[in-house]
């Protein structure tokens, strides 16, 4: 989000190498050919879960999730704080729910890696409503992998939901020079679209953020209509590898990336930088900011607040013995 498996455990895909092998050889004085049997097959690469939160607990776990507590927005001219308080995110009926309100709320005009003097800290700002961001930072963080996510969207103009992962480290320099990956995110749900199925908007987006330091840096982003009811929960995930990115909605494929189209400026000689290195996951609901304000209907509407992102569950698993993602199947 840069500037500008069926309920609780799914089908894993794997596939099987079966090698036959034959070979001939003859036989000592004889000159009689020998054939020996089939090979045995290979221990085929599976799909492991290393980690996940299927939202059971009573609370949000605070071993796997942190609170952004600030009105910065990102540089993207958002109109929400991210708070803490349980009215922005709680547990429900098995379910992680995202909900911003309209409501004004004052806050950190910076965020928190930008607070480290007095200044800094005493500059605040007060916006027009209130949303929550949670992210696994410093909690949990992968490098390659499925990592999958099944939410169901909240609709209307300005609303902007993100599932989406930043670098644990900026080993290549500060953003976008060590990489975003943004695996899902949709503006303004359900508003009137003339270019899309139906003359609703119902587009998906997947983007990656790389290059230099801003405003050295640049982007590649894909999208796809969503199929179906926008009522309804959907699967986004992404495979990830040293080769290759492929985004999918409920299992279908609608945007591959390969370190052929992405690069970083500081490592030039690294292929697949800077996407070679650990990220960490964050959802978060943002109300207006540039990217939804200027699209559709354009600016916010205030109709039918308060606004709700569910996360079903959240799923990471690792392709074992492999960085290639293809050993456990497409």
């Amino acid at each position: 989000m840069g500037l500008f498996l069926a309920k609780k455990y799914g089908r894993l895909w794997a596939f099987i190498l079966l090698g036959v092998g034959a070979f001939s050889t003859f036989g000592a004085g004889t000159g009689a050919l020998a054939q020996a049997g089939p090979a045995q097959p290979e221990t085929p690469a599976t799909w492991s879960l290393v980690w996940s939160d299927e939202f059971d607990g009573a609370a949000i776990d605070p071993t796997k999730w942190s609170h952004v507590v600030d009105c910065w927005g990102g540089g993207n001219n958002e109109k929400q704080c991210y708070t803490e308080r349980p009215e922005n995110s709680f547990i429900k009926d098995g379910k992680l729910v995202i909900q911003a309100r309209k409501e004004r709320r004052r806050g950190y005009a910076l965020p928190l890696e930008q607070r480290t003097h007095k200044a800094a800290r005493e500059q605040q700002v007060t916006l027009p409503f209130s949303s929550a961001k949670l992210t696994t930072k410093g909690k949990a963080d992968w490098r390659y992998g499925r990592i999958s996510v099944r939410a169901r969207l909240p609709q209307g103009q300005g609303t902007w939901p993100a599932i989406w992962m930043l670098p644990a480290d900026e080993v290549y320099g500060p953003w976008a020079a060590s990489g975003e990956i943004d695996i899902m995110e949709a503006v303004n749900l359900g508003e009137p679209c003339p270019t899309c199925p139906n003359g609703v908007e119902n587009t998906i987006l997947g983007t990656l953020h790389y290059g230099g330091a801003w405003p050295k840096n640049t982007f590649l982003s894909k999208t796809t209509p969503l199929v179906g009811n926008l009522d309804d929960f959907h699967t986004y995930t992404l495979d990830w590898d040293s080769g290759k990115m492929v985004w999918s909605i409920d299992g279908v494929p609608f945007a591959t990336q390969t370190p052929a189209t992405w690069h970083a400026l500081q490592s030039p000689s690294r292929p697949s930088a800077p996407f070679d290195q650990s990220f960490y996951l964050i959802l978060n609901l943002a109300i207006g900011g540039n990217l939804p304000e200027g699209r559709n209907l354009r600016g916010v509407s205030s109709k039918n607040f308060p606004k709700t992102m569910e996360i079903d569950w959240v799923r990471v698993y690792k392709c074992e013995r492999s960085h290639d993602t293809a050993a456990c199947g497409e």
